[in-house]
């Protein structure tokens, strides 16, 4: 059974924000720090575990260094824009994205899913055309006083990181995956077009929510998935083309406030790590070492001086199906490889825990992580 960590009068341990802190700044902590990142059903099942109702009693009674994520809620009206819900994800609550994406429900055994529905721009084939779309997101509409009020909450123990924000994965969205490639060899005008509004949006959005935000955000989140389980899904040319300046205006914005910027990627992204990190990027996720060229101590030979480290532990067999000694060795190794040296790692699960892992396994991960 998971007990808090504890520790003995000869032992000064760090709290976890300190520790998080500490080791995005490069600075010496007692350990690596441990995050999680969980489905709603592994949610659920250690809240049922610890007899808890709140999250943030979760985090504390797992004795871990958890980043508390702040995303921005979207508002609407009774009875307007029926069924938008909040949050550009898919997990929003409700029928359709702030970004008007349609939602479908999906039962995987134990798990449930939130996937996009048809794509709503799919017709809109000219950057004309995009004025007549009815949802585009008014940055009025963001629930800037709900998400500071959430950051206040668990700032004073807790790292903080929001909102989440994006560029290719909303055109996706969109678009529809299939046609978004096809896009960017047939109508770079249009990528260009959808793109720069999807930036204006977000850009005004995190301006507003850093004003009112202070010194409760640590980290912002830009997700942006460029590649699949065996290569990137948008070429070095291409990504380069459409996306690299944007993401370098976004982090040079972002680091203007005094935050870090934390991103993600899933996938082989291997060719697109180092102008993915020319732009500023200071924690990169989630460390996908089953796909090809993301070997661990080869990412920390290219960049492990110049970039935070944050996930690594397999999600796809040691947490879900292996046994707690699989889990441990599995953390062992990236506590052995990504945070060797100076340290620069967050040890994590590779994206979300998914349901019915068994909560031994998670138990595992983090007591290997703070009995290290």
């Amino acid at each position: 059974m998971m007990r808090p960590a504890t520790g003995t009068t000869e032992t000064i341990l760090m709290k976890p924000k300190e520790r998080i802190l500490a080791t995005l700044h490069r600075q010496a902590a007692d350990r690596a720090p441990v995050d999680l990142w969980h489905t709603p059903e592994i949610g659920a099942a250690l809240r049922a575990h610890f007899r808890v109702n709140d999250d943030l009693d979760v985090y504390r009674a797992l004795g871990l260094d958890k980043i508390v994520w702040v995303f921005m809620d979207y508002k609407t009206e009774v009875g307007e824009r029926a069924g938008a819900q909040s949050g550009a994800g898919a997990e929003c609550g409700g029928s359709r994205t702030m970004w008007g994406v349609p939602l479908k429900d999906i039962q995987a055994g134990v798990a449930h899913y939130a996937e996009f529905g048809a794509a709503p721009l799919k017709d809109f084939n000219t950057p004309a055309s995009l004025d007549r779309y009815p949802w585009w997101p008014d940055v009025a509409r963001f629930d800037y006083d709900g998400a500071v009020a959430r950051a206040r909450a668990a700032a004073p123990e807790f790292a903080v990181i929001g909102p989440w924000v994006s560029f290719y994965e909303i055109y996706c969205q969109l678009r529809g995956l299939e046609q978004s490639l096809m896009d960017l060899l047939e109508n770079p005008g249009l990528v260009d077009a959808i793109l720069d509004r999807v930036e204006t949006i977000q850009t005004e959005m995190m301006r507003r929510f850093f004003a009112r935000a202070g010194r409760t955000l640590d980290l912002v989140f830009i997700s942006d998935d460029i590649a699949g389980q065996q290569s990137l899904l948008i070429s070095p040319a291409l990504w380069q083309r459409h996306l690299q300046p944007r993401l370098q205006r976004w982090c040079d914005l972002i680091h203007a406030h005094g935050l870090q910027v934390f991103y993600h990627t899933d996938g082989a992204a291997r060719p697109l790590l180092k102008p993915i990190l020319d732009c500023g990027v200071d924690v990169l996720n989630p460390i996908q070492h089953a796909c090809p060229g993301m070997d661990l101590a080869e990412l920390k030979r290219a960049f492990g001086d110049r970039v935070i480290f944050h996930g690594g532990v397999d999600n796809q067999f040691a947490l879900p199906r292996g046994t707690p000694a699989d889990v441990r060795a599995e953390t062992r190794r990236c506590l052995a490889t990504l945070g060797a040296g100076r340290g620069g790692y967050i040890c994590c699960s590779c994206h979300n825990v998914q349901a019915g892992t068994p909560l031994e396994n998670i138990f595992a991960m983090i007591e290997t992580v703070q009995q290290s």
